[in-house]
């Protein structure tokens, strides 16, 4: 039978003990935040009754869809909503449309009612802004328009912005928007398109 010298021997032992050594597996990743708004799919046509309510032409009810989000990240402090137009335009700027701006909603809500009311501050303590006012902004591409792309995204933070709204609804949305970097831990999306009827 072959000895082994004291150097094998102790390769040996020390290639046993990292085997059996082997480190802990990591935890699982924490599921993704997802994004759903009710009446229609992601990516689909947005109905008329979630479009603006106008005089003169083809519209909605002016009527805000419901929203659920699920796997809201647990060391979230707050959640914000926004909801833009991507081909709107404002003022020759590369500024898109501002549709919704809800934000300081806790971090345990985990959706938004359809028809949620005007109002610069929600009974849960939340802000809501748009171009429009203190209210949701349906959709009004015109109808010769192209679709346009409407897209919500809601953003879990760990931190709470309690940044008030100004007079000037797209200077507040740049304020919540500067005040969100380096605080977003968790993201969702979800997108529609929309103009309106002939």
């Amino acid at each position: 039978m072959r000895k082994l010298s004291v150097v094998s021997f102790l390769a040996l032992s020390l290639s046993a003990s990292v085997a059996f050594a082997q480190a802990p597996a990591a935890p699982p990743a924490a599921p993704r935040m997802v994004l759903t708004v009710s009446g229609f799919a992601d990516g689909g046509q947005i109905p008329v009754k979630f479009s603006q309510a106008a005089p003169g032409v083809a519209a909605g009810e002016g009527l805000s869809p419901a929203i659920s989000w699920t796997n809201t990240p647990s060391a979230a402090k707050s959640l914000v909503l926004h909801m833009r137009d991507m081909e709107g335009v404002r003022n020759k700027t590369t500024e898109d449309q501002l549709h919704w701006l809800v934000w300081n909603m806790k971090p345990t809500v985990t959706g938004l009612p359809e028809g949620v009311a005007k109002g610069a501050k929600l009974p849960d303590g939340s802000y809501q802004v748009s171009a429009t006012g203190p209210v949701y902004r349906g959709p009004g591409a015109p109808a010769a328009d192209p679709m346009h792309h409407y897209m919500f995204e809601i953003f879990a933070l760990d931190t709470e912005i309690t940044i008030e709204p100004t007079v000037d609804m797209f200077e507040t949305r740049a304020k919540v928007l500067a005040a969100m970097q380096g605080h977003v831990i968790g993201k969702a999306v979800y997108g529609g398109l929309f103009r309106r009827p002939n």
